[in-house]
């Protein structure tokens, strides 16, 4: 299998777990020197460590994507590891339900926060690491391209119940993304988003299952899980790896074209 990210440094947040970690071991086996980032250290060396055990190159970053540090940490952090930056994924976050009368300004921040708060920082600071490094590149007629890759969601393009916060945060993302594109996009560097639908995660698994973020409880009724699944042309929802494979395209060469794009990935939901 021809590897197509050979030597290329990727950032991955929420790479512990769930589709992060597909995402990181999908990088690797095309051979990415990947930077495995999530708040917990445990998950994040797991990922790691499976990476090196195949004959991969992996390193973790770990700690909180909202705090006013982390950006600059985790740039530092790569760059002396491997000397450079050519993909940056954007995945980390978590849901915070509520019915809008009784949303919290607390819960309206905290996914503001995490869905887009942290993406713009962690953009600006891979900046002299992905737009000066390609200024300069350019200037000696080379060729390069640097990818972004933002997670959205269908909250963000429909909207959904009890989840004004994170379908606007979302949304968000969907902006984010379309003006780093129109910027950028002279440098070679790519920025696209996925928007997810049903994904099996502990995000979305049955609510029943006990499962909490940052002592927040997380999940979906089972009995609404179910009802969901059956509005899916496909019946069922999407696998970790298959929602991966998504990311990995507008990471990949096979995207050097794609630019200011969002691509739905969800069954046949909302088309």
């Amino acid at each position: 299998m021809s590897k197509m990210m050979e030597n290329q440094v990727a950032i991955i947040t929420g790479a512990g777990r769930g589709i992060g970690r597909e995402v990181a071991e999908i990088f690797a086996e095309h051979g990415a020197r990947v930077v495995v980032s999530d708040r917990d250290e445990a998950p994040a060396e797991e990922t790691a460590a499976a990476i090196r055990d195949k004959g991969g190159e992996a390193i973790t970053y770990c700690g909180d994507v909202t705090s006013a540090e982390f950006a600059k940490g985790i740039m530092d952090t790569t760059v002396e590891a491997f000397g450079r930056l050519d993909v940056l994924v954007n995945n980390a976050g978590y849901t915070w339900d509520s019915l809008i009368h009784k949303m919290t300004d607390e819960q309206f921040q905290a996914m503001l926060d995490i869905h887009l708060i942290a993406p713009f920082r962690l953009i600006r600071e891979a900046a002299p690491h992905m737009r000066e490094a390609a200024k300069k590149e350019i200037e000696q007629g080379i060729t390069n391209y640097r990818k972004i890759v933002n997670v959205s969601s269908v909250a963000g393009i429909m909207g959904n119940v009890g989840q004004a916060n994170y379908s606007s945060a979302k949304a968000g993302v969907v902006g984010l993304t379309k003006t780093i594109a129109r910027e950028w996009g002279q440098f070679n560097i790519n920025c696209n988003a996925v928007a997810f639908g049903l994904i099996d995660t502990r995000l979305t698994r049955p609510k029943e299952n006990g499962e909490s973020v940052n002592g927040v409880a997380v999940g979906i009724p089972e009995k609404v899980r179910t009802m969901f699944e059956q509005a899916i042309p496909q019946k069922r929802a999407g696998e970790a790896k298959e929602a991966a494979a998504g990311i990995f395209y507008l990471a990949s060469p096979l995207s050097n074209y794609t630019n200011g794009q969002v691509i739905h990935i969800n069954g046949g939901s909302y088309t």
